[in-house]
């Protein structure tokens, strides 16, 4: 959230935060941003507020691992649908798939303030940094993508931090210098500055602003409230501003120096380079971006969504691309990421220690050197390649599933007034 404050052109962006818990304190947190137009809605069919019924964990349903067979002697509610590895579902895991369909629905098709952005939207999640840069490169590529790549149908400005490394991507644009990087061409080449919270943005495109859904993992209620707590103990943006000046104070002690001038932004000497892929869900799922036309035939599809043998909604989606869209998804990626995963627990990861600390660190150390070599803020876009398109291999879903009332409540989800 706070890393959101310090992107360009945030304040001309509605920022919409999707919930499956509710919590007071993460509520208030939301609400007390100031530097943008933000909107909260909160997934109707949670597990909070449906403990012990469907689409939480209906006491009548069947366990996870009992055979077939005895589930239909114990008569349990959904006995006749295990999943295609024969387990029964299970509600913790049904709610991830569940609730990024609801939002996509409800912020292209629902809600009203949205409804009729014909621009892109973005989607984050909680435990995702933005570069401070991340819009004006969504526009830059967005502008570019109908030249370089008409059957571009994604955006992709993410990417997980262990796949890329600004020292190796920058080795052949930049040198050491002792306290920082440059770029060999630095002391000839000016720079533009953009100074102050108020400055105009050069890209302005008519009727068009970003959207974001951000999703909220299933976590207990203590860790949401510590989530809450060490987010205000990192940032507390009304003390950045000094309310008679309206001018940035100094950072927190815990933010690292630069931070000390988050709307000063050198402006790239160089291209930022992207690259055309098939649309691969492990990939190309995070900071993805794409427009109401995109949406429409994603929805056309939602049998094959919401029936797919499979509880995570990107699987799901690669698969709508596979067997149902005429035109396949593809994806424009940026190569230099500007959306990074910093998240350590999620569904799919547990450990004993779930602090980001560290993983922030380098995240802020991969963009002190970009910034310091200018590749933030770059005047335009190339294309470096063009992978090589090789024949889908169809996925066998990954199971949790496979309950019909799971299909059903996705399905009418996609029916507007729902």
């Amino acid at each position: 959230m706070y890393t959101c404050f310090y992107a360009r052109d945030i304040s001309r962006t509605l920022l919409v935060f999707s919930h499956d818990y509710y919590d007071d304190d993460i509520n208030d947190l939301v609400q007390s941003i100031d530097f943008c137009k933000v909107i909260q809605i909160f997934y109707p069919f949670s597990i909070q507020t449906h403990p012990t019924e469907f689409p939480g964990a209906d006491p009548g349903d069947c366990p996870r691992d009992i055979k077939k067979e005895q589930a239909l002697l114990r008569k349990c509610n959904n006995a006749l649908h295990p999943d295609l590895y024969g387990h029964y579902r299970e509600a913790k895991f049904t709610q991830t798939k569940h609730h990024w369909w609801w939002k996509a629905n409800r912020v292209f098709d629902q809600l009203e303030v949205t409804k009729y952005h014909t621009g892109m939207m973005v989607f984050l999640e909680e435990d995702h940094y933005v570069a401070e840069d991340f819009l004006y490169i969504l526009e830059l590529m967005f502008r570019k993508s109908q030249d370089l790549c008409p059957k571009c149908n994604i955006l992709s400005l993410g990417t997980y931090l262990k796949t890329f490394n600004y020292y190796t991507y920058n080795k052949k644009r930049t040198q050491p210098y002792r306290g920082g990087w440059y770029p060999g061409n630095a002391a000839k080449v000016g720079t533009t500055v953009r100074e102050g919270l108020q400055a105009s943005s050069a890209l302005r495109e008519q009727g068009s602003f970003g959207s974001f859904a951000g999703s909220y993992s299933t976590l207990s209620r203590s860790q949401l409230k510590d989530a809450a707590r060490r987010i205000r103990a990192t940032v507390d943006v009304s003390t950045l501003l000094d309310q008679n000046q309206k001018t940035l104070r100094r950072s927190p002690p815990d933010l690292p120096a630069w931070y000390d001038r988050p709307q000063v932004a050198l402006i790239g000497q160089s291209a930022a380079h992207v690259e055309v892929t098939p649309w691969i869900s492990s990939k190309h799922n995070m900071g993805m971006a794409f427009n109401r036309t995109t949406w429409y035939e994603i929805v056309r599809c939602a049998r094959h969504f919401c029936e797919y043998d499979d509880y995570n909604w990107d699987w799901s989606l690669q698969h709508v691309s596979q067997q149902c869209l005429k035109q396949k998804l593809h994806v424009m990626v940026v190569k230099g990421p500007r959306v990074f995963h910093i998240g350590e627990c999620g569904v799919h990861h547990k450990k004993s220690n779930c602090e980001s600390n560290q993983v922030i660190s380098k995240v802020q150390q991969v963009l002190k050197v970009a910034r310091g070599a200018q590749q933030l803020f770059p005047r335009s876009i190339s294309l470096t390649q063009t992978s090589v398109i090789k024949k889908t291999k169809l996925r066998k879903g990954n199971g949790g599933w496979g309950d019909q009332r799971d299909h059903q409540l996705c399905f009418n989800m996609t029916l507007v007034g729902r």
